[in-house]
C-alpha cells in the first residue's frame, strides 16, 4: 500500500479532508529540479485535524467516487485558532495587570 505524507488544507467536510502531497520532479529536458503538489481526498474518522496539519494518509480500497486515502497519522498538529485567541486574551490581561501594579508602585493616579 502506498503512504503519503502531506497537508491538510481543508477540513470543511464531515469525516473527510483534503491533503496537499508535495514532491520534487526533475525535467527531462532541463534536468532542473521543481515541486509538484497533488491534492487527496481521505477518510479522517478517529481524527480531530484542521488545516495546518501535518498527516500520513494510506491508500485503501475506494470510500467513494473520489475517495481511496486513510489518514492513519498525525505527525503535526497546527494550532488553532481558538488556541491563539486565548493565548492573546492571556497575554493581554498580564500587560493590564502588570500596568496596574507599575501604577501603583509610582503612587500615580491612573489615567482615565
Amino acid at each position: 500500500m502506498r503512504t503519503k505524507i502531506g497537508i491538510v488544507t481543508s477540513a470543511k467536510m464531515q469525516k473527510t479532508v483534503v491533503v496537499t502531497v508535495h514532491r520534487s520532479v526533475m525535467h527531462a529536458m532541463y534536468d532542473k529540479r521543481f515541486r509538484v503538489s497533488k491534492k487527496f481526498m481521505a477518510d479522517s474518522t478517529g481524527f480531530d485535524l484542521g488545516v495546518g496539519d501535518e498527516v500520513v494518509i494510506t491508500e485503501c480500497r475506494p470510500l467513494s467516487k473520489n475517495k481511496c486515502f486513510r489518514v492513519t497519522e498525525l505527525l503535526k498538529a497546527a494550532p488553532r485558532l481558538a488556541e491563539v485567541k486565548m493565548e492573546e486574551i492571556e497575554l493581554q490581561t498580564k500587560r493590564d495587570h502588570r500596568d496596574a501594579l507599575a501604577v501603583k508602585a509610582k503612587k500615580v493616579p491612573a489615567k482615565s
